[in-house]
């Protein structure tokens, strides 16, 4: 089901996600394999940067990711990027509560995004960054179809040393996960 698997629910993100997600981006532990900038920030920073960033780009489309049975948000996953012409998208996810980290949420959700981004948004190409000392993410990202198509190299500085960031993109034709048998063959039909 769209924006719904077993265990989790795709929540539009709203103004009033801002001291969530405050919290999140407060964590350093949280942040570190993620942000490019690691930083305090007071409220009202983040206040502004999900009203411009997370829900005032036109081309971005950002869910809070919310456990099916507790309720709680843990977590965000956004299509950045978005580019209808050329149907391609940048996804991004955050598990912002640690409670919820090494459980397979980050599996199901990015697949449920993919889904989204592949077959009703009719993408073409969903690409991502990741941090080379990511080593958790690259396996996850690879397990769900993406390939690695560069890499900038140290261009990261976290913790006293240098660090590439691995460019990844899937294609629509190689996402296996979610999609039917003849999706292919569907698609170029159309």
């Amino acid at each position: 089901m769209l924006f719904e698997s077993d265990r989790i629910v795709f929540r539009k993100a709203t103004a009033n996600d801002a001291e969530l997600y405050h919290a999140w981006r407060n964590d350093l532990e949280v942040m570190r394999s993620t942000s490019p900038w690691l930083d305090i920030y007071d409220l009202e920073e983040t206040r502004q940067f999900v009203h411009q960033v997370i829900l005032g780009s036109p081309s971005s489309k950002s869910y809070i990711l919310v456990d099916k049975t507790s309720e709680t948000p843990f977590g965000i996953t956004s299509l950045i990027q978005l580019d209808t012409k050329n149907r391609n998208a940048e996804c991004i996810i955050d598990i912002g509560n640690k409670a919820y980290w090494g459980k397979g949420y980050g599996t199901e959700a990015l697949k449920l995004l993919l889904d989204y981004a592949f077959l009703e948004l009719n993408l073409y190409r969903v690409s991502l960054r990741v941090f080379s000392f990511n080593e958790r993410a690259i396996k996850l990202y690879e397990k769900l179809g993406f390939r690695r198509e560069g890499i900038s190299r140290q261009s990261l500085f976290r913790e006293g040393a240098w660090h590439d960031i691995i460019h990844m993109g899937l294609l629509q034709h190689e996402y296996g996960n979610g999609c039917p048998d003849d999706f292919e063959a569907a698609v170029t039909k159309a």
